[in-house]
């Protein structure tokens, strides 16, 4: 198969199949879930296969523009990391929304966007330079709106409205790099190392330090960064399939991967290192890690909680990427697929006592843990994971941070040692009162009576909790090859 097929199908495969959804009429919901489930099976072959068989750094033009400009697709080290973490937690979201949707309605609409997004999402991850990655971007912005307003109540039209706002917003201030590059870049194609013409942009440093920021934080508006992460926990109104993606995979991960293209791939550290606005974007990620975790501190909602959590977490990624170093770099690599991993399999527990219960806040689950043995054993090594308590990755993630942090020898680093320290502390005061609530119930109450019909969810839900808390805790212990991938993602060589 040809390098164009390889990298095409995976995208316009699931945005046909999910415009099917709207003009097809199925005869029952098991037809609907074999044909979406089937779809989205087929696409994470078809992104798997072009992941492991299409052609390093060849580039495939969709639409020719002029010699320079194009709507083109190509893989690299980036692109396989992040297809492979969307092609493959998609799956697993996929099938536990088969059972969550039941509660929801409006599931064919449902479907479709988010079997769209999928192809969307794919074609952001190919995408082969700053034009092709805007056009993606946007679509992401657009698709994923009909499935943060499902509801349709006042609450989702508020969460959409302000969803849109925001990123329609930042997407303005990432156009203005846009227009830059193309004038002070050698092309807009994505070059690990950076695509600025160091010969023309002499005498203008300053104002493209100064392009550079408002990118930032335009496309760290999907990383949530303070003070742009406001939507996001508004969005935890959707279906919660929908804000396990939002929050742990698609949106706010291209706002990441984004953020990496900025600067690696477009800007370039060489340029950047040891300005100030390394020190200004830095600043916004610390500041963004304390507000996260102090929020979900004091938050009693529980996927409120989880949201906030997210702000914070994303921004241990966008962290080591601030430092600009080699090793930076994959420490914030490892940080965003053990979250993903850890943070969609918290939300999908969070969604199963929804779905079951009907109950939305901590003080809420008193005693749930032997009702739902299997929903709060999983949730239980997501939230271990996720105070980096070792041997589940998100102790090999953090330390990866840390110990980048002092190579790095940049002082406001070391304060960011203090920043992660204080945002794990927090970590395990948010994770474990939900754990205790749900282990330890209070004996004043009668547990019995508010428990009477709590119980795990079905198949479709309790599957991915446990393939999940596999992956997880395999991770945790078997992690190097990971890590050499992105020693070489990190070094140029993938």
């Amino acid at each position: 198969m040809s390098a164009f097929f390889l990298l095409f199908l995976p995208v316009i495969v699931p945005i046909l199949g999910g415009f099917g959804l709207l003009i097809a009429r199925f005869k029952s919901r098991m037809v609907r879930q074999i044909y979406v489930g089937a779809i989205v099976i087929v696409n994470m072959v078809l992104s798997l296969v072009a992941i492991f068989a299409a052609p390093k750094g060849q580039i495939v033009t969709l639409v020719p523009f002029t010699d320079t400009f194009s709507i083109a697709l190509r893989l690299d080290g980036m692109a396989a990391f992040f297809g492979f973490i969307l092609c493959t937690l998609w799956v697993v979201a996929t099938f536990y929304s088969f059972e969550y949707m039941k509660h929801e309605g409006k599931e064919t609409k449902f479907f479709s966007f988010y079997t769209m997004s999928f192809g969307v999402t794919m074609g952001l991850a190919f995408s082969a330079n700053l034009l092709t990655f805007y056009l993606f971007y946007e679509l992401l912005t657009l698709g994923t709106l009909p499935l943060v307003m499902h509801a349709m109540n006042p609450q989702a039209l508020y969460a959409g409205k302000k969803y849109i706002i925001y990123s329609i917003g930042g997407a303005a201030f990432a156009f203005i790099a846009m227009v830059f590059i193309m004038y002070y870049g050698v092309s807009l194609d994505f070059t690990f190392g950076g695509i600025l013409n160091l010969t023309q942009i002499v005498g203008r440093e300053q104002w493209l330090l100064v392009v550079f920021v408002l990118a930032f934080f335009g496309f760290g508006v999907k990383a949530a960064v303070f003070p742009l992460s406001g939507w996001l926990p508004s969005a935890g109104v959707a279906p919660t399939p929908v804000t396990a993606l939002l929050h742990a995979v698609a949106v706010v991960n291209a706002g990441v991967y984004a953020l990496v293209r900025l600067i690696y791939y477009t800007f370039g550290t060489v340029f950047l290192s040891g300005s100030w606005a390394q020190y200004v974007v830095m600043s916004a990620a610390l500041i963004t890690i304390v507000y996260g975790s102090s929020m979900a501190l004091r938050t009693a909602h529980l996927k409120r909680r989880l949201a906030y959590s997210t702000v914070s977490n994303l921004s241990y990624m966008v962290f080591g990427l601030t430092l600009m170093t080699p090793e930076g770099l994959v420490g914030g690599l490892t940080h965003m697929v053990v979250h993903s991993i850890l943070k969609i399999l918290a939300f999908f527990c969070v969604g199963a006592i929804l779905y079951k219960t009907h109950r939305e806040y901590v003080y809420e689950i008193n005693g749930f843990g032997r009702k739902m043995p299997i929903t709060m054993a999983t949730f239980t090594i997501a939230a271990i994971g996720l105070m980096s308590i070792p041997p589940l990755p998100g102790f090999l993630s953090k330390w990866t941070l840390g110990t980048a942090a002092v190579y790095s020898g940049n002082p406001l680093a070391y304060a960011g040692i203090g920043v992660l320290i204080f945002s794990t502390l927090m970590s395990a005061l948010y994770m474990m009162q939900i754990i205790f609530k749900a282990y330890f119930p209070n004996k004043e109450i009668d547990v019995a009576v508010l428990t009477k019909d709590v119980r795990d969810p079905n198949l479709f839900m309790t599957v991915p909790f446990i393939l999940l808390s596999v992956v997880a805790i395999v991770l945790g212990i078997y992690h190097q090859p990971l890590m050499d991938m992105f020693s070489n993602i990190a070094h140029g060589l993938f």
